[in-house]
C-alpha cells in the first residue's frame, strides 16, 4: 500500500486539492497547505519511488520563488487596471454612455439591449473589471429595461454577458494572469485577443436580433415620450462623415513626414476637431448639430481616447501593459475629475479595492508556488503531460478534452483559481503538441469567461443579484408597480448567453487565424532565394595571403607559402614533372577519411 501511495502521490495529491476546494476553504490557504502537507509525505516516501524528488534542503526554495511573484512586473498591470475600472466606475461614465446610446438606439425594437451590449464592450476596453461592469449595467440600465416592458430573462442575462466581455475584451485582467501562466508577452495576448472578444459581441447582438424577430413583445422600441434627446441620427452622420474627411485630408498632409504613424495621427486629429466642434456647438448654443449628436460625440470621445491611450500605446509598442495600465489610471482621474467627481472618498475606495484585490491574487500565486514546488517535485507535470498528451485525437483531441474539463472546473472555481491553478499544468502539455500558447491562452480565456455565468456559481449572476430589484417598487416616473427580478430569471437569462460563449470556444479552434493574426503576415522571404557571400581580404575578394613565390598560385585566394607539401608536383619516371588534374570528386558518395 506504502509503495503504491509513492508511485501514484502526484495524482493523489491533485485530487486532495480538488477535495480541498470543494469543501470551501480558501484557495491561497489551500495551495501552501496541499503543498507543504504532501512535501513532507513525499520526504519520507522518497526512497521508496525514483519519481519522487524531494528532500528537506529543497524548501530553501521558497523565499527566492516568492520574491519572484512579488518582483513581477507583469503582474504589476493588475492593481493599475483595477484602479483605473473603479475610478472610473465612480466618475459616471457608464451613467452618461448607457443613457446616451439607449437613446440613440431607443427607436429601435430591443434597442435598450443594443445599447446595453455596446456598453458593455466599451467599459470592458476601459476598466477590465467584470464587478465593475455588472454592477454599474445592473443599477442603471435594468430599470429603464423593467420600466418599458422588457422581458427579465432577457434583460437579466444580457447584463450579466455583457459584463463579462470585461474578462476576453482587453486590457482584461485575467488576460494578464494568462499571459504570466503561459509565459508570453501580455501585448500579444491581447492583439490575439482583440478579433475574438469583438467576435463575441457580435453574437451578442446577433442573439439579440434573432429574438426581437422570434418573441417581438419582449423587447420593445422605446416610446416617443422617453426619447429625451429627440431625433438626429442624420445630423451625426454628417459629423462622423465630416470627421473622417478631416481625418483622411490630414493624412495625405502628414504621411510625407510620418509615414505609417500619418493614419493614426489623421485619425487622432479628425476626432479632436470634431470633439472641439461639438463642445463649442453646445457651449455657445450654435445648434449647428442636433442634440442627439452632440451629446453622442461629447459622452463617446473621452472613453474612446482612453482606450487608445491604454491599448492604442501598447499595440503601436510606445508602452509596456504595465505603463499603459499606469497611464489609464491616470486618465480615468482626469475624467472624473472633469465631471467633478473626484473626491477622496472615491480615491480612498477605489484604492482600498483595488488592495484587496491585489492581495487576494498575491497571495492566491504564492500558494500556487508552494503547491508547484511539491508537485514538481513528484514529477506531477510530467504525469499530467502524459496524461494530456496521450489522449486520442491528438492535438484535437486534447482540445476537447481540455475545454470540457475547463468548463466543468468553471462551475466551481473562479477564472483567477482556474488562471493559477490549471493553465500551468495544461500549458506544458500544449507546447509539447505544437500548439500556439497565446492562441491557447486566448481560448481557455473564452472558456473561462463561462465560470462568469455558469448557475448557480456565477459571480456575474451573484452581482446581478446584488443590484437587481427583490421586492415590487413604485417606479418614478410612469407611477407604475414593477415586479422584482427572481433569481430564477436571473439564471435562466444567462443559460443561451453561456451557449453562445461555447459556441466562441468552437469558432476560435475552427477559425485560429482570428488569433494568430497577431503574428503579422511576415515577409514573405523565400529561403531558396537567400545568397550568402563572404567578403575577400585580397585582391580578388577571396582570403588573399601573400604569395611569395610558390603557392597555389590562385589570384586572391587561399595562397600558401612556398615549399609547402601541397606545392611538391609528382615526377613521373623520366623525371619530369606529370601535370597536375584535379581529382574527380563523386558526389553520390560519402567522403572517405582513409
Amino acid at each position: 500500500m506504502i509503495e503504491f501511495i509513492a508511485e501514484n502521490l502526484a495524482p493523489i495529491m491533485f485530487a486532495s486539492l480538488i477535495v480541498f476546494l470543494l469543501l470551501g476553504y480558501p484557495v491561497a490557504f489551500s495551495l501552501a497547505a496541499n503543498g507543504l502537507l504532501f512535501f513532507i509525505i513525499g520526504v519520507e516516501l522518497a526512497p521508496l519511488s525514483d519519481s519522487i524528488n524531494l528532500s528537506w534542503p529543497l524548501l530553501n526554495a521558497l523565499p527566492d520563488r516568492f520574491w519572484g511573484v512579488m518582483s513581477n512586473d507583469t503582474l504589476l498591470a493588475i492593481p493599475f487596471f483595477t484602479f483605473m475600472g473603479i475610478v472610473l466606475e465612480k466618475s459616471g461614465m457608464a451613467e452618461d454612455l448607457l443613457d446616451t446610446i439607449g437613446q440613440l438606439f431607443g427607436p429601435i425594437r430591443g434597442g435598450l439591449a443594443y445599447a446595453v451590449i455596446f456598453v458593455g464592450a466599451l467599459l470592458a476596453a476601459t476598466t477590465g473589471v467584470v464587478a465593475a461592469s455588472v454592477i454599474a449595467m445592473g443599477l442603471i440600465s435594468l430599470p429603464i429595461m423593467l420600466r418599458y416592458g422588457y422581458d427579465r430573462k432577457v434583460a437579466s442575462g444580457v447584463i450579466a454577458a455583457s459584463g463579462t466581455l470585461a474578462q476576453i475584451i482587453p486590457p482584461s485582467l485575467v488576460l494578464i494572469v494568462l499571459a504570466d501562466q503561459v509565459g508570453r508577452s501580455v501585448g500579444d495576448m491581447y492583439a490575439g485577443a482583440l478579433i475574438p472578444g469583438l467576435v463575441l459581441t457580435g453574437l451578442y447582438m446577433a442573439y439579440i436580433l434573432l429574438m426581437t424577430f422570434i418573441r417581438r413583445d419582449s423587447m420593445p422600441a422605446l416610446p416617443l415620450e422617453a426619447r429625451t434627446l429627440g431625433s438626429g441620427v442624420i445630423s451625426l452622420a454628417v459629423a462622423l462623415a465630416v470627421a473622417v474627411g478631416i481625418a483622411y485630408a490630414a493624412h495625405v498632409y502628414l504621411y510625407p513626414t510620418q509615414g505609417e504613424n500619418a493614419d493614426i495621427l489623421g485619425g487622432t486629429v479628425g476626432v479632436i476637431v470634431i470633439y472641439v466642434v461639438a463642445l463649442i456647438d453646445r457651449g455657445f448654443k450654435i445648434n449647428a448639430m442636433s442634440r442627439l449628436a452632440q451629446q453622442v460625440i461629447i459622452v463617446l470621445i473621452p472613453p474612446l481616447a482612453l482606450i487608445f491611450l491604454v491599448l492604442g500605446t501598447i499595440f503601436l509598442g510606445i508602452a509596456t501593459p504595465t505603463e499603459g495600465g499606469a497611464m489609464g489610471a491616470v486618465g480615468a482621474l482626469i475624467m472624473a475629475a472633469a465631471k467633478s467627481r473626484l473626491t477622496m472618498n472615491v480615491v480612498r475606495g477605489a484604492l482600498t479595492a483595488t488592495t484587496r484585490l491585489s492581495a487576494f491574487v498575491l497571495f492566491i500565486l504564492i500558494g500556487a508556488r508552494v503547491f508547484s514546488l511539491t508537485f514538481y517535485g513528484v514529477n506531477g507535470h510530467i504525469w499530467v503531460e502524459h496524461l494530456l498528451t496521450a489522449m486520442p485525437g491528438g492535438e484535437t483531441g486534447f482540445l476537447i478534452t481540455v475545454n470540457v474539463l475547463v468548463f466543468f472546473l468553471a462551475f466551481f472555481l473562479d477564472f483567477f483559481e482556474l488562471a493559477f491553478i490549471i493553465v500551468p499544468l495544461l500549458a506544458p502539455a500544449a507546447d509539447k503538441l505544437g500548439i500556439d500558447l497565446i492562441w491557447f491562452g486566448v481560448l481557455l480565456g473564452i472558456n473561462m469567461q463561462t465560470s462568469f455565468m455558469h448557475p448557480p456559481f456565477g459571480f456575474a449572476l451573484f452581482y446581478l443579484r446584488s443590484v437587481a430589484a427583490r421586492v415590487p417598487y413604485l417606479d418614478k416616473i410612469t407611477g407604475k408597480t414593477i415586479q422584482p427580478v427572481t433569481t430564477g430569471q436571473i439564471y435562466w437569462g444567462a443559460v443561451p448567453f453561456v451557449g453562445i460563449q461555447i459556441l466562441m470556444v468552437a469558432l476560435t479552434i475552427m477559425f485560429p487565424q482570428m488569433v494568430m493574426h497577431y503574428k503579422g503576415t511576415g515577409t514573405g522571404v523565400d529561403p531558396n532565394t537567400i545568397k550568402i557571400e563572404v567578403p575577400g581580404f585580397g585582391a580578388g575578394g577571396g582570403l588573399g595571403l601573400p604569395d611569395n613565390g610558390g603557392g597555389l598560385g590562385l589570384p586572391g585566394g587561399l595562397q600558401l607559402p612556398g615549399g609547402s607539401p601541397l606545392d611538391q608536383k609528382p615526377a613521373d619516371q623520366n623525371g619530369g614533372a606529370q601535370p597536375q588534374t584535379a581529382p574527380s570528386n563523386d558526389l553520390s558518395q560519402p567522403p572517405s577519411f582513409k
